[in-house]
């Protein structure tokens, strides 16, 4: 799966060896649980949140008006179109489970050896965002997130972008995890202004049935993502 073209930009990229595999997601895990790390990290799973929602909002035909990323971690992603549908419904149930897609499609790179498509592919994502963020917060969050990323793809050796493709798609199905249990709590001690509560509004289905398919697809994906990684 080595010596891999990639359009303009050349990186051989060998098989990576099992032991970096583990160890990186031994780090991604590590940034999951340790609540200091989540703390600042866990802004990453909010921006493929958010961008779950814009992406889910354009592909029905909604018209997107605007994301916010916010110093808590929080976002918010505005769309304008119908207030019921199939089209609200989609753009609402895509945010939870964004983050375990991504990772999966990551998983699906990196077993081509298209480490460096992934990470571009992130920027542009990235890019993207930018163009519709609405408050300074958010900018500088995308700002700093895709510099990273775009300066791993443009300077880094093909062995350090392996490790970064492999932690960062560690780190999104894992991460896609933790959020979904702190909805649950946020449910049960806070008010119901959840995309679970939103979502029971707008099908009449329980919240906590959302609840509980955000927690099967993203323990799934995790399941399904790290079984692919490490065979």
């Amino acid at each position: 799966m080595a010596g891999v073209v990639r359009g303009a930009i050349d990186v051989e990229q060998a098989e990576p060896s099992s032991w970096l595999v583990l160890a990186t997601g031994v780090v991604a895990v590590l940034a999951v649980t340790v609540d200091g790390v989540w703390r600042w990290a866990r802004g990453v799973v909010t921006i493929a949140h958010e961008a779950g929602h814009a992406a889910a909002a354009l592909l029905t035909g909604r018209r997107l008006a605007g994301i916010r990323l916010h110093a808590d971690t929080s976002g918010l992603t505005v769309s304008v179109g119908r207030p019921t549908g199939p089209g609200m419904v989609l753009t609402a149930a895509a945010g939870y489970v964004s983050p375990s897609l991504v990772g999966l499609a990551g998983v699906a790179l990196l077993a081509l050896d298209l480490v460096t498509l992934m990470l571009w592919a992130a920027v542009a994502v990235l890019a993207g965002m930018l163009v519709v963020v609405r408050n300074w917060f958010g900018a500088l969050a995308l700002l700093v997130v895709g510099g990273a990323v775009a300066g791993v793809s443009l300077a880094a050796p093909a062995g350090v972008q392996a490790a970064f493709g492999y932690t960062l798609t560690w780190f999104m199905l894992l991460g896609a995890v933790r959020p979904v249990a702190e909805l649950r709590r946020v449910r049960r001690y806070g008010p119901r202004t959840t995309d679970a509560d939103a979502l029971a509004r707008l099908t009449g289905v329980p919240a906590g049935v959302w609840v509980a398919l955000f927690w099967l697809v993203t323990v799934g994906a995790l399941g399904l993502g790290g079984w692919l990684l490490v065979t």
